[in-house]
């Protein structure tokens, strides 16, 4: 088993100490004003720098570790809009994520599709009637287009009572998406450095100070130690869990008392069946699990609810987590899932709206902005909660808000853009992906539809001029080549070997340990 705690952004104790480098270098200074400056590269922080740059203004994005390497990599990688808040009459926030379900499934066909999702009725648990009800609500709340209704199971005859326990006969079979969560999020970032925006990985913000008209904001650059100085005139805190955190200690000012640290821990381990639809589980504690087909070899399962104290960079699945998820697995499937069957775990916390009273699983996943300004100008916008499938709507109306405070260019374009890679439809996906075989016919099956997986269109810029195994040069493991490591260096900010292997794919699935050391040590030599 290989439980990975991939480098997060720091704890409390580490931002101070970050904030004096021992290694002093002279301030450089910006003499020009940007008109915002984005804390955070996560989905939301990446997803706010690409609506703004396309809508003129001039955007820089600072994030202290790599893109994604917070919560946005550690999803249960779902665009849907969350069937179980249907109990908590939470209607609005489920029709705006099933409204946005479909918009960015056809944004994003390469790294996201449309999946179905079956549900075993369990007597003694939410009687048939009501699975009915709010699967009827669920096909209609949102505008369903797409993606096909819900429809009944006889699990005896279906293949997919085939894994489970003989005794689940009915079940429910609905509509939902999959999506690659990291790549979501440098996909967004690339967008918007190809429309001005600058991103700044490995950048941490160590003090902003409001000056009249706009922000002094003191970044660091954590591989050379530098010290710059941008003006900025919008400070946008998209931090994600360490949103207080960011308050207290780059601008002086006290937490945020409502924010709630939610942790949510999966587990991956070896396919648990052959078909393509995933399982949604009901618990007698009224939490749901999911397991969902994974990297064509693996199943995931996820996720857990527990409130998380401490620092955001201290987070792992506890064994009492893993126990949980196998145990409410093996409840379903016919062969049970134990620890020993876990081949890699991940963790990741969120920062929800503290509903005083109410359980971790169920606090609100909606989110909020506050916005905080002086006269009307110099505007500090701090954002957290929210689901991954609402990100685009969360940006859209935080550059909404800017608009009080800087001049946009055009109206609100991101619904009807797709993301790089991704201009073709779900039609044509599967000739574009036998085009790209064509293109390269050395290349293993696997490999073509993982590279058109993750890069779609532009699979073949990854490729280049290639004509044998022989042109992608150095092979690492896993199928992974130089030459694709190279252009994820020079185009998607990938400066090691975790920021491939775990975000910008799961090869890391498929590579040993020294694999994985052989390619930090080439990546850090060509960093030099």
């Amino acid at each position: 088993m290989v439980t990975r705690k991939e480098t997060a952004p720091q704890a409390k104790s580490e931002l101070k100490s970050a904030a004096k480098p021992r290694i002093f270098v002279p301030m450089a200074k910006a003499d020009d004003i940007v008109d915002v400056l984005v804390v955070g590269g996560g989905v939301n922080g990446t997803g706010i720098a690409r609506d703004a740059s396309g809508r003129g203004l001039s955007v820089i994005l600072c994030e202290q570790n790599d893109l994604a390497s917070g919560t946005s990599s550690k999803a249960t990688k779902l665009f849907h809009g969350g069937l179980r808040y249907l109990e908590q009459f939470d209607f609005l926030l489920v029709r705006k994520a099933l409204i946005e379900r479909e918009v960015l499934l056809q944004n994003m066909p390469h790294i996201s599709r449309p999946m179905r999702f079956v549900l075993p009725h369990v007597a003694g648990m939410r009687p048939a009637w009501l699975l009915r009800l709010g699967l009827f609500m669920y096909d209609h709340l949102g505008g369903r287009k797409l993606l096909p209704p819900t429809k009944g199971l006889d699990l005896r005859r279906d293949v997919a009572g085939i894994p489970l326990k003989p005794g689940f006969r009915k079940g429910f079979e609905y509509s939902d998406g999959w999506v690659d969560d990291a790549r979501l999020v440098v996909l967004n970032a690339r967008d918007a450095a190809d429309r001005g925006a600058k991103i700044r990985p490995q950048t941490q913000v160590a003090k902003a100070v409001r000056d009249a008209d706009f922000w002094r904001v003191t970044v660091i650059d954590k591989g050379s130690g530098q010290l710059t100085e941008i003006k900025t005139k919008a400070l946008i805190n998209a931090a994600g869990p360490w949103v207080s955190l960011f308050m207290e200690q780059a601008l002086g000012r006290p937490e945020f008392d409502r924010i709630r640290l939610v942790r949510g821990s999966h587990i991956v381990v070896k396919k648990l069946f052959d078909h393509d639809r995933a399982y949604i589980f009901q618990n007698p504690d009224g939490r749901i699990i999911f397991a969902i087909p994974f990297e064509e070899d693996f199943t995931l399962i996820g996720t857990t609810d527990q409130d998380h104290s401490g620092s955001p960079s201290d987070v792992e699945c506890s064994e009492e987590e893993k126990s949980y998820l196998c145990l409410a697995a093996s409840e379903y499937f016919a062969k049970p899932v134990s620890a020993k069957n876990i081949v890699w775990t991940y963790s990741g916390v969120r920062p929800l709206d503290d509903d005083l009273g109410v359980d971790a699983k169920d606090a609100s996943r909606d989110y909020q902005i506050k916005i905080d300004d002086q006269n009307g100008k110099a505007p500090l916008i701090s954002i957290y909660g929210g689901k991954i499938t609402t990100f685009r709507k969360l940006s859209e109306q935080v550059v909404a808000e800017l608009a009080l405070y800087a001049e946009l260019t055009g109206r609100a374009w991101t619904n009807h853009t797709p993301l790089p890679g991704g201009d073709f439809t779900f039609d044509d996906g599967k000739r574009l992906q036998d085009d790209l075989a064509k293109n390269y016919p050395f290349l293993e099956p696997r490999c073509v539809h993982r590279l058109f997986a993750a890069y779609g269109t532009q699979a073949g810029m990854v490729m280049g001029d290639a004509k044998s195994h022989k042109d992608l040069g150095m092979k690492f493991g896993g199928g992974l080549s130089e030459r694709e490591v190279r252009w994820l260096m020079q185009n998607e900010w990938a400066k090691c070997a975790d920021d491939i292997v775990w975000r910008r794919s799961k090869l890391g699935l498929r590579m040993t340990k020294g694999q994985i050391g052989a390619l930090d040590r080439w990546i850090a030599e060509k960093e030099k």
